[in-house]
């Protein structure tokens, strides 16, 4: 692995020496048009006029369509009240994930400070080639014990669990079938794998057994669906798909992002609060959203864990911060109900 590196770094810098002897040579034959290192300039130059031509009309009609977004630039904490550059006054701030409030909590903040110390920031490799950190095998653990499931595993993005998940498990013999609305990185990983694919429309029972009857003669049969459906607003209908699931022999995939912390008794999501707790196969759902650092967790069988071992580890504070967040049947007394009465109040 450290030749690799090592070879890596020499291949990379010998790319740039090369290209500042190609520069000062094309200095030199400037004068001679027909040489070799100024027709392949010029092809160069060609090349990416027409890609700057493609992209400036592209960026054009986006602007046309009136669906351009200029950047936001926030100057303070992410909070409920924050402030942005251009402006001093504090405004209200509706596009965050920041659902329990902790991006700025001082108990969050000062474990990953301690992390920092005890841990340093992050393995600087995957983890098939140099392991893993007990902070990491710990929030696991936490994690698996929260949504009930055997195991689990940590990512870095909930979008990457997504692309892994499915590539890794699933081949040309057998079945996913999504639900029509579910989250474009579920679409992304699904694509990323060889199995054969079905969609049935947004929480349409029918059609899903529908394709679970066409799928039957595949290998393995998943059903994979969102818990929250962010930008509709709808919940899967979670209780009669665990029953589909067992009658056709498929296993559930419930990705919980929008739910997990906050949704259901305890905070355990779409799954407790559907009765379905530890019916669902697997949980794949984000730290982000509730614990504020980024990262995600994927919560299923142990056996399935095997695949996903070269995943890249998120660094050392996220790990500690999660855990130092309140035990999660605390989640809606300490956390969730304070701050959505305060929620309230600010919109009346």
């Amino acid at each position: 692995c450290c030749c690799c590196c090592c070879y890596f770094a020499l291949s990379a810098t010998s790319v740039m020496a090369s290209l500042f002897a190609a520069r000062s040579v094309a200095r030199q034959v400037a004068c001679r048009p027909g040489s070799f290192v100024a027709q392949q300039l010029r092809g160069i130059a060609s090349g990416m006029a027409v890609v700057n031509d493609v992209v400036e009309q592209t960026l054009q009609d986006i602007r046309d369509a009136g669906t351009w977004k200029n950047e936001r630039v926030i100057t303070s904490k992410q909070a409920d009240l924050i402030t942005v550059a251009g402006s001093d006054e504090k405004v209200l701030n509706f596009c965050a994930n920041n659902y329990l409030g902790l991006a700025n909590n001082p108990e969050v903040i000062q474990a990953a400070k301690d992390a920092l110390d005890s841990h340093g920031n992050g393995l600087a490799s995957v983890r098939f080639i140099c392991g893993t950190q007990d902070i990491h095998k710990n929030l696991e653990a936490s994690v698996a014990k929260f949504h009930g499931t055997e195991d689990a595993i940590l990512y870095a993005a909930c979008f990457d669990a997504n692309a892994g998940f499915f590539e890794a498990i699933f081949g040309p013999e057998d079945a996913v079938i999504s639900d029509e609305l579910n989250h474009a990185s579920i679409i992304d990983g699904i694509r990323l794998c060889k199995a054969k694919r079905f969609r049935y429309k947004h929480r349409d029972l029918g059609e899903l057994e529908n394709c679970l009857r066409e799928a039957s003669d595949s290998r393995m049969r998943c059903i994979v669906t969102d818990g929250v459906f962010s930008m509709d607003g709808t919940i899967a209908p979670l209780k009669e798909i665990c029953d589909l699931a067992e009658e056709y022999k498929a296993i559930v995939f419930v990705d919980d992002c929008h739910a997990t912390g906050f949704f259901g008794a305890t905070g355990r999501g779409s799954a407790e609060y559907c009765g379905v707790h530890g019916r669902v196969d697997v949980v794949n759902t984000t730290i982000g959203k509730v614990a504020r650092p980024s990262g995600a967790r994927v919560g299923c069988f142990r056996r399935l864990v095997g695949p996903w071992v070269g995943t890249q580890q998120p660094p050392s504070p996220l790990s500690s911060c999660c855990v130092s967040v309140p035990a999660p049947t605390c989640f809606p007394t300490r956390w969730h109900l304070p701050l959505s009465a305060q929620v309230r109040k600010c919109l009346t």
